[in-house]
């Protein structure tokens, strides 16, 4: 058991991965774009990481991690931060690819407005726990800025493709927070949630990974359109 965490992490990359290749996917032409744009936002994660560990916010059971640590985290949490990022963007990149999923600019628009005002209400109304409280704040900020003022179009998108990455996600976050095991991969201290799971799963742990999916999806895009301005510029 101790390599469960770890395995999690492979099981989720090993498909994705392999599928980048495929000819009609090709999304391995698109890794120039993606690991930059991963790292980037797994420092911003780990540090994240840190703190909440460092305040016992959240712990990692030793019962199912190899024992091998990367600045006081453990070698799986790290590797998480690449792996998930990885099959979501390339879910995205694969349902984008094939299919419509823009939404109308105005329904995006107020969808944008009142989930990210939700969430700061919410947020602020917890403001005691800090899991909750930073989670849905964060996101609701990050939501607007991406909106008004990085003024993405895709982020319709992200929410389509999201609410489809919600079944993979259910089992992957259920096994670390203890669906099917005796006890979690990832403990939590109770005063720092609200309280509400799905399955063992906090609901804030939907919002974490939806903030994880949109700054890599912002990164990525970015760094991508940066190259086609750059290449277009040298051949002009």
């Amino acid at each position: 058991m101790k390599s469960l965490y770890l395995l999690v992490d492979l099981f989720t990359l090993i498909i994705p991965l392999l599928f980048s290749f495929h000819p009609k996917i090709e999304f391995y032409k698109s890794w120039r774009y993606f690991f930059p744009a991963n790292i980037i936002v797994a420092v911003m994660f780990i540090s994240w990481d840190i703190f909440f560990t460092s305040k016992r916010i959240w712990s990692f059971n030793s019962d199912y991690i190899t024992g091998v640590y990367f600045f006081n985290q453990p070698m799986e949490e790290i590797l998480f931060f690449i792996c998930i990022p990885f099959s979501c963007v390339f879910t995205y990149y694969c349902l984008d690819k094939f299919y419509d999923l823009n939404w109308k600019p105005k329904a995006e628009t107020t969808f944008c407005i009142i989930f990210s005002s939700a969430l700061l209400l919410i947020g602020f109304n917890f403001w005691n726990k800090h899991y909750t409280s930073f989670t849905l704040i964060s996101l609701g900020l990050i939501s607007l800025a991406l909106k008004f003022i990085a003024k993405v179009n895709w982020f319709g998108k992200v929410i389509n493709v999201y609410a489809i990455l919600t079944i993979p996600f259910l089992t992957v976050n259920g096994i670390l927070t203890g669906t099917g095991i005796k006890d979690a991969v990832v403990q939590y201290d109770n005063s720092e949630i609200i309280g509400l799971r799905l399955l063992t799963i906090p609901l804030e742990d939907f919002f974490y990974g939806l903030e994880l999916f949109l700054l890599n999806v912002f990164f990525y895009k970015s760094l991508q359109a940066k190259f086609k301005e750059t290449k277009f510029a040298r051949q002009t």
